[in-house]
């Protein structure tokens, strides 16, 4: 991709590690001496990697595999497990393959299958950004390293090594990692992968001379590799070094050549990611028709899979703004703009921030032309006035025709400046799936109304809401629901509000409703008003008979002071005693007994 800081072959390489034929443990239970049913140990070595280089045969065999009248042991039972959740790695669900391998890892008692899922879940867990336990678990099998004669498992340790320290920006380490794999490599598959780990890092860090030096011994072992998922994927490091030095002709030639054979693979973050090249390098050609095509595809491939390809679709956006703006479609290109500052830094807030200042600065520089454009005109029509004294009363109502017209352009540009301004702020104060004050916001205004109580004498109370079980209905009902009944209970919270109260969203289920100038009484009413209207809520007509309930906490500043840090202890206080009473309830601090 064009801008530092990027890898977007990531996380085709990490599942290519991951599923990389390991020759010499293909069959977990074959290295055991106890004897095994002799028809599942065929199939389970027959599927064994086959998935990352004929995946049609590899879903045939997994099929076959899954046929009630096969009798498994209960370690050939683990191994067919193992191979269901690499099918479900390259399909591109990381997430789901998370715990399946995990499950291998934990009741497998084969040290060789354990490490194997071990060193998969390394990748996996590295695609989901968990950093913390891909660190953990890494370190384990480390340890394990100079215990391990196995040259397949030791190979895809330093695999998953190298990828991890990539990723956390350790260059020389992912390096050295990479150089060992490639010593150690006992398959021109393995060597392919090596060569890929040991060019990644040093393209990322720009030395273009390393890597030209190197290059070809890479398109040797991937040549000879044969035709792999791994060998495709070395194409896009090469095609990003021939951008890098400056041709992108010659990565569009390679990527094309293998083009109908990606497609055919069926694995999605490889399509994603040459589709995402071939984007930039016939953006570089100037051939803008190809570049937004190959973009598109990009953002189709990519859609469903949770952000994981977020580089891709972050490059594929890019490319479609800068070719909207090149063809002069500004709504089209800050439509494009916004969709790639969101895909490149993932949170609204950020966001909203970014793409104002962006706006605010393309506004100027376009503020800037039409002052320069102003001028032009009161010279030209300064030259005008001379040549034409006879005229200079018309040449005079001319001039002040021509200087309202710039007048009312340049008043125009500062109407839909300020009108872009306060769009942005909007969305930098508001939560984006309720509508509401986001926590930031609310923190903000609340600590302003309380300044206000605080000199004028005034009551008021804050009240925390959190929806009870609410994990529980994202588990079963999906994501999907649990977005509705997020905003049904604060379309139900709003109806009881009045526009002087302050209402926020705190973060996942928990709210937050600041009410000035109110009893306690009052605002305990006002509460429970909420708490029924939550209750009596639906989820939608997709999801009926979601039961959907509310616990709250008020705290007062009779009883807490003027302090929001005080007032928000005390409520969350009291919001975990109505949990704890049985949930569904209001509580007060400093008075048990009300609920």
């Amino acid at each position: 991709m064009s801008w530092p800081g990027k890898k977007p072959w990531l996380h085709c390489t990490v599942l290519a590690v991951a599923l990389l034929p390991v020759a010499g443990v293909a069959v977990a239970d074959e290295l055991r001496p106890a004897p095994v049913p002799e028809e599942p140990a065929k199939l389970l070595k027959q599927a064994d990697g086959l998935e990352s280089s004929d995946p049609s045969a590899f879903s045939a065999l997994m099929r076959r595999l899954d046929d009630s009248k096969l009798k498994f042991s209960q370690q050939q039972e683990l191994h067919r497990r193992y191979l269901d959740a690499r099918e479900v790695a390259f399909r591109g669900d990381f997430k789901a393959a998370i715990p399946l391998m995990q499950t291998i890892v934990n009741q497998s008692v084969d040290p060789v299958l354990s490490i194997r899922a071990g060193a998969t879940e390394v990748d996996l867990l590295l695609t989901q950004s968990r950093y913390g336990e891909a660190f953990g678990l890494l370190s384990a099998l480390l340890e394990k390293l100079p215990q391990i004669t196995e040259t397949a498992v030791r190979i895809q340790i330093l695999g998953a090594a190298s990828q991890l320290y990539f990723e956390a920006g350790q260059y020389d380490l992912a390096v050295s990692y990479a150089e060992l794999l490639i010593k150690e490599s006992d398959s021109p598959k393995a060597a392919c992968i090596g060569w890929f780990d040991k060019l990644g890092p040093l393209l990322q860090t720009g030395q273009l001379q390393a890597v030209g030096e190197q290059v070809n011994d890479g398109k040797a072992a991937c040549g000879r590799a044969g035709n792999v998922l791994i060998a495709d994927m070395f194409k896009t490091v090469v095609a990003k070094f021939d951008m890098q030095r400056g041709s992108p002709a010659e990565a569009i030639s390679l990527l094309q050549n293998s083009y109908a054979e990606v497609q055919r693979k069926h694995f999605p973050p490889l399509v994603s990611d040459v589709d995402e090249l071939l984007a930039q390098a016939y953006w570089k050609t100037g051939d803008t028709k190809s570049a937004m095509s190959y973009a598109l595809r990009v953002i189709e491939t990519n859609k469903g899979f949770g952000g994981v390809y977020l580089a891709t679709t972050a490059g594929a956006y890019q490319v479609l703004y800068q070719a909207e703006k090149k063809q002069g479609d500004l709504d089209a290109a800050l439509a494009y703009l916004e969709k790639y500052m969101a895909a490149d830094k993932g949170y609204l807030t950020d966001v909203s921030t970014k793409a104002l200042a962006y706006q605010t600065v393309n506004q100027q520089v376009l503020a800037k032309k039409l002052q320069i454009d102003t001028l032009n005109k009161q010279n030209q029509i300064l030259t005008l006035q001379q040549k034409l004294n006879k005229k200079a009363v018309e040449a005079s109502r001319l001039y002040i025709v021509l200087l309202l017209m710039v007048l009312a352009t340049i008043a125009l540009w500062t109407y839909r400046i300020k009108r872009s301004q306060l769009r942005f702020m909007k969305l930098a104060r508001r939560d984006g799936l309720t509508g509401i004050f986001n926590r930031q916001h609310f923190v903000n205004e609340a600590e302003l109304l309380l300044q206000y109580c605080r000199k004028s004498s005034r009551d008021a109370s804050l009240v925390l809401i959190d929806l009870d079980h609410f994990k529980a209905v994202n588990d079963t009902h999906g994501h999907a629901v649990g977005d509705r009944v997020l905003q049904r209970a604060v379309e139900a919270c709003k109806t009881y509000l009045r526009s002087t109260d302050i209402f926020g969203r705190l973060g996942g289920e928990e709210f937050g409703i600041l009410l000035a100038e109110c009893t306690l009484e009052q605002v305990l009413v006002r509460a429970e008003q909420i708490r029924l209207a939550i209750a009596t809520t639906a989820a939608g007509e997709d999801a009926p008979g979601i039961p959907i309930s509310a616990s709250f906490g008020v705290s007062s500043v009779a009883h807490s002071g003027y302090e929001l840090r005080q007032l928000l202890i005390d409520a969350d206080e009291a919001l975990y005693r109505a949990k704890r009473e049985g949930r569904n309830r209001v509580s007060v601090v400093g008075d048990p007994a009300c609920a």
